[in-house]
């Protein structure tokens, strides 16, 4: 058996030997098609690279009138060709009929499952080629333990909030005829296929971050196809236990998923589909090959049972009991209700009843998923923001150390969601304008205080440190494609709102020194209270820290409560149109209620623009009111001259 031999070698395979074996199949045409030229006249032309200096000249001889021979340096200007690569031996179709059969399906460019990526179908291409095309699931013409240990998962993926329907169960000897060999074929190949699609979507494949937004950039580690079955076929009855451990693990998501369980419980869910081969309409009294499934589908005996007045009946009679399934079924579909299995009652049987998401089970479903972009481990320290929460937390050992209130983007401008590394921090940092910002302040003409500065052969402004430095006294650096950081700021009235955000997208950290004493180790709040005012100083980590900027809009508490948080940007609704809970209608983002108003009075006043710009810029100019700084926080002097650290 195929698990067998792999488990014996460690179950170790390089990806250059993978590799070979997919350019085996692009490549042998080809190869095929050299063939003739490489021989003329019976004489091999040598393709090996030879020093033409170091040969041999041959004359020819005149009398025979032969041509020159190749060893002849030819007078060329052109250098000599590169020596071509010898590729891996052309695969050989296998001559036993099942591997021949699944070979020939390998070959076809029907698709295994519909949602399966191309470089997922080379992989699993390349997985059965070193095993000589055997069938992986299907010994003797039944499951093996291995896969009935996977199918058991795949049914049960409603638990982890996954679509069983996405990952189709193929039928083995539930026929009343034996199974042919393609008909194997087909159904190792498919499951292959499923259980590929299952661990690529357990780890976060189903949805693509950036439709979502382009600020959610998560690192994916999607397995392979040909590594999670390589895992599974060595696993035997343990290959479910392995194929549940693609998803995640973390606290937070398996109390989503209890939550998620104590929803469903005691409603029933949609009866699984079942596809089946072609055939003529059944009436009752009729036997056909395909009523096995269609009894293993409605939970029905393998066959009617016996009577004192009549016999067991056939596994493939399309006997009263069958009929009357057939009969509900049709009627539960708005189908006519007459018992023959019709074309349309077949098409029915393909797609199962799945019964409609609850509002409260959708949000569940979209923060599950959103777990599914964390890395697979968090990391024993770390440290957490979950930007709708407004909060920051610090954990060590896998305990929760410190935590605090945080400002995060504005709608306008939001916090990106992403994990890095913290390598450093920086006391008394410089803060240089980004050029965003650069055009506002000088439109504005508020740079008082600013240094015009050279950065990259472009002009920007750099703000001294200071008390009154946009990013504070101290910033945390974790560099990313964003440009964003954790740091302190001047403006400390803005902690005490609510709904906290007010910033360009950076995070702003409450109590920054404590935040400091709880990720540098070395760091006491009073050595680094110490270096204020001293010049700028950098202060690298002993190790790199995980930085998770993560949006999650429910969540289960400390204490088991189930909760949920303000969709700040609107991730949501179209979260739910992509994971199929919602129609696209419902994915706009309700804008707060004051924002409508405004557009809707701008709306109206569309023919009056002009007249109401001026008016506008007139009581701005009479009314005494706050501007903003660069972050969009209030600049009014109070606030930006507090007392030195009085707040610490």
């Amino acid at each position: 058996m195929r698990a067998a031999s792999e488990a014996g070698t460690g179950i170790a395979r390089t990806l250059s030997v993978a590799l070979a074996a997919l350019l085996a199949f692009s490549q042998a045409p080809a190869r095929a098609e050299e063939a003739p030229a490489a021989t003329e006249s019976g004489v091999v032309i040598r393709k090996a690279a030879v020093d033409v200096a170091n040969e041999p000249v041959v004359t020819p001889d005149p009398s025979n009138g032969a041509a020159p021979t190749a060893d002849a340096p030819a007078p060329s200007a052109e250098p000599a060709p590169a020596p071509a690569a010898e590729g891996p031996p052309a695969p050989v179709a296998p001559s036993e009929p099942l591997p021949a059969a699944v070979y020939a399906r390998l070959n076809d460019t029907a698709p295994l499952l519909q949602r399966l990526t191309g470089k997922d179908r080379e992989a699993i291409q390349a997985f059965y080629a070193l095993g000589n095309f055997k069938p992986i699931w299907i010994e003797n013409r039944a499951f093996t333990a291995a896969a009935n240990a996977a199918i058991a998962r795949l049914r049960e993926a409603g638990e982890d909030g996954l679509d069983p329907n996405a990952y189709p169960v193929p039928v083995v000897g539930k026929l009343s005829r034996p199974d042919t060999d393609a008909e194997i074929a087909e159904a190792d190949l498919k499951l292959s296929a499923a259980l590929a699609l299952y661990a690529r979507d357990a780890r976060g494949g189903r949805v693509n971050p950036a439709a979502i937004s382009r600020l959610i950039t998560p690192t994916l580690d999607l397995p392979p196809a040909d590594t999670v079955l390589t895992r599974l076929a060595a696993s035997g009855a343990g290959a479910g236990d392995v194929l549940q451990s693609y998803n995640p693990r973390q606290p937070g998501y398996l109390a989503l998923k209890k939550r998620l369980a104590g929803l469903r419980a005691g409603r029933t869910q949609g009866a699984p589909s079942v596809k089946l081969p072609d055939g003529p309409v059944l009436k009752l009294g009729m036997s056909d090959p395909r009523v096995p499934l269609l009894r293993s589908r409605f939970g029905l005996d393998a066959s009617a049972a016996g009577t004192l007045d009549s016999a067991p009946g056939e596994a493939d009679a399309y006997d009263r009991a069958v009929a009357d399934a057939v009969k509900n079924f049709q009627r539960s579909r708005g189908l006519p209700a007459n018992g023959t299995l019709t074309r349309a009652t077949v098409a029915a049987l393909a797609s199962s009843s799945v019964p409609k998401t609850s509002a409260s089970e959708a949000d569940i479903l979209v923060n599950m998923e959103r777990w599914r972009w964390l890395p697979p481990e968090l990391g024993p320290n770390y440290v957490f923001v979950n930007v709708p929460e407004f909060k920051l937390k610090v954990f060590r050992d896998g305990q929760m150390r410190d935590e605090t209130r945080v400002i995060v983007g504005k709608p306008t401008s939001p916090t990106p969601t992403f994990s890095g590394m913290m390598e450093y921090a920086v006391v008394n940092p410089s803060w240089y304008v980004p050029p965003s910002i650069l055009k506002q302040m000088l439109a504005s003409g508020r740079t008082a205080g600013f240094e015009v500065v050279r950065r990259g052969g472009n002009i920007s402004l750099r703000q001294p440190p200071g008390e009154r430095n946009a990013l504070g006294f101290i910033k945390f650096m974790f560099p990313n494609q964003h440009a964003v950081y954790l740091h302190d700021t001047p403006n400390r009235s803005l902690f005490s709102a609510s709904t906290r955000a007010f910033s360009h997208g950076c995070v702003r950290v409450d109590d920054p020194f404590r935040f400091a004493d709880a990720v540098l180790p070395s760091w006491t709040q009073e050595r680094l209270k110490k270096l204020i005012g001293k010049g700028e100083r950098t202060l690298r980590l002993p190790e790199k820290l995980p930085v998770h900027l993560a949006y999650f809009t429910a969540e289960v508490d400390d204490l088991g409560s189930y909760r949920t948080l303000s969709d700040l940007y609107g991730y949501d609704g179209p979260m739910k149109v992509a994971l199929g809970l919602a129609a696209r209608s419902e994915a706009v983002a309700k804008a707060p209620a004051k924002e409508k108003r405004a557009s809707a009075e701008a709306a109206r006043s569309a023919p009056r623009q002009t007249v109401a710009r001026e008016a506008a810029r007139s009581e701005r100019r009479a009314a005494p009111r706050r501007s903003s700084d660069m972050f969009g926080e209030p600049e009014s002097a109070p606030t930006y001259a507090y007392p030195p650290r009085s707040y610490w």
